[in-house]
């Protein structure tokens, strides 16, 4: 396993509180038509709040939020997260987005009061997901935020619930796990 998903650098893209998953993350068609092909998604990425965000990302960038931020218990725009290889720090997010986030593999700090606070959209920051580090090099700010439980670091480095699944049957069959579906290294 690579250390080097668990650190990360790259560009702040900056969101402020209460971001709905529907009409927020992505649009609400794409809740309704249960679309979870992560290709399918991308180009729908932030559209309702940040026109064009998916060509302005790039893998390593970090999703920067406020309170209660993805606030439905739905998995799709956290797919097209993972699979551009962003990370996410908030201020909240209820507890429902946080379990969704994870079981897609979606490095994921919550609880990280006063995070927008100390960045804005562009600037060079760098998360530490495991000892829960986030500085910014831009304006020369380093804080200490509460890190990825070690309890869900494992399912995180496998890809999710999918990676975590195909791993066990090819456990539990004597066969080699096929290829993860875990985050790339930025």
């Amino acid at each position: 396993m690579s250390e080097n998903i668990w650190v990360t650098r790259g560009r702040c893209h900056k969101f402020g509180d209460n971001v709905p998953h529907g009409g927020g993350i992505v649009p609400g068609w794409v809740l309704a038509g249960r679309v979870v092909e992560a290709e399918k998604i991308i180009p729908h990425l932030f559209e309702d709040i940040a026109p064009g965000f998916h060509e302005r990302c790039k893998r390593g960038d970090i999703i920067v939020a406020g309170k209660n931020f993805g606030m439905s218990p739905k998995m799709n725009g956290f797919v097209a997260m993972q699979a551009l290889g962003l990370g996410l720090i908030c201020e909240s997010m209820p507890f429902l987005a946080y379990r969704a986030a994870v079981g897609v593999g979606l490095r994921v700090m919550s609880a990280c009061e006063g995070v927008t606070a100390i960045c804005e959209t562009g600037d060079d920051i760098e998360i530490d997901y495991r000892r829960g580090l986030f500085i910014n090099h831009t304006r020369n700010i380093e804080r200490a935020f509460p890190p990825i439980p070690e309890s869900l670091r494992e399912l995180i480095e496998v890809g999710g619930n999918t990676g975590w699944l195909k791993r066990w049957w090819a456990t539990r069959n004597n066969t080699e796990p096929e290829a993860s579906d875990a985050p790339a290294s930025s």
